[in-house]
């Protein structure tokens, strides 16, 4: 039987770029390659799009990788995608992981890993996110959202909704960012403008959410080509006390997070973790993979985010969790790449 050909897309014009290349890499090297005759594109920060032959996609020191150089300008890269069998873009953040290259494939009639078009983009935008978990009766935190551009025409008006909605500390973010890029924690309102000001150099809508004390644990989902929906066990993820959050640093620079799975929690309440993952991933229309946080706290687990495309390294939390339920790395890169495969290419699926 030949080899059936996939194209690993890393890179993009978000923040998480380096990420992205991260991810790429540990593919790369674990991909079962009997089975894949692989392939790299890479996407650069301004769009264009390159072939990647031996690419170097890993960490020096505290540099992340990066696709610096393009071939193929933003429009006629895409033609690269031509002759795959499937495409596996492990973007992260905006243009991959929104819906955007999503589209892009649909169009084509491409089999690609993971959600479509919908699921993406309101997966990623966090304030359509909670709207869709809310009406499925899922529980989130509260929060407050707003166009930046309203919080630039009048500031003391949207800070005043804020405070009056929601105790401090409060946590500002852009609602379409990820890896914590550009999320502050206020504890004055005094530090609202500022927070608001730096969540806006990430993106035009900004969500502010209250501060929850609880745990931060998180579920892997994964479907299989059958189309069951199963559930990995849970993780939880502890930050050192230098940080105020699990910030971008504390995720990827700074080794000061330590990840413990399975995470120690009563069975019952791991069961209704699992449930919740499950109904969040059905209730969003996601497909392939995601990764749903929670914040468990003295009340019961709350619905934090849903990441349809999360970080995949084998240190991630995504792949460890799967690990720890019995799915390895390279098994879950074959299950991901055979559930895309058996999809039909149309969006009316």
């Amino acid at each position: 039987m030949p080899r059936v050909r996939v194209a690993l897309v890393c890179g993009g014009q978000s923040s998480e770029h380096g990420i992205s290349c991260l991810s790429t890499g540990s593919v790369l090297a674990a991909i079962d390659r009997e089975r894949f005759d692989v392939s790299v594109l890479g996407i650069t920060r301004e769009g264009g799009w390159a072939a990647l032959d031996n690419p170097n996609l890993e960490l020096s020191g505290d540099v992340l990788p990066e696709v610096a150089t393009a071939t193929h300008s933003a429009l006629a890269g895409p033609a690269l995608l031509e002759g795959f069998d499937v495409i596996f873009p492990l973007l992260h953040g905006a243009y991959g992981e929104d819906g955007a290259i999503q589209g892009l494939m649909e169009s084509a009639k491409m089999r690609y890993v993971g959600s479509g078009v919908l699921a993406s983009a309101t997966s990623m935008e966090k304030s359509a996110m909670k709207q869709l978990l809310t009406s499925a009766e899922l529980p989130t935190p509260d929060h407050v959202s707003f166009r930046f551009a309203d919080w630039v025409l009048d500031p003391k008006g949207i800070e005043s909704e804020i405070t009056e909605h929601l105790p401090l500390p409060v946590f500002v973010k852009p609602s379409r960012a990820g890896s914590s890029q550009g999320i502050s924690k206020v504890k004055s309102a005094a530090d609202l403008g500022k927070a608001i000001a730096a969540a806006g150099e990430h993106d035009a809508r900004i969500i502010v959410e209250e501060g929850v004390i609880g745990r931060e644990v998180e579920c892997a989902v994964l479907q299989s080509a059958s189309g069951e929906i199963m559930v990995s066990v849970p993780g939880e993820i502890i930050v050192d006390s230098k940080f105020e959050f699990y910030d971008f640093a504390a995720k990827y620079l700074e080794n000061s997070t330590t990840l413990v799975v399975p995470a120690d929690i009563d069975g019952e309440v791991v069961k209704e973790i699992q449930a919740m993952a499950q109904e969040a991933f059905i209730a969003l229309g996601c497909e392939g993979l995601a990764r749903v946080d929670f914040f468990l706290t003295a009340e019961g687990p709350l619905i934090n985010e849903i990441n349809t495309m999360p970080g995949f390294t084998p240190t991630s939390m995504y792949p460890r969790l799967w690990d720890a339920s019995g799915v390895s790395y390279k098994e879950l890169i074959s299950i991901l790449i055979d559930e895309a495969l058996a999809r039909p290419t149309t969006i009316l699926r």
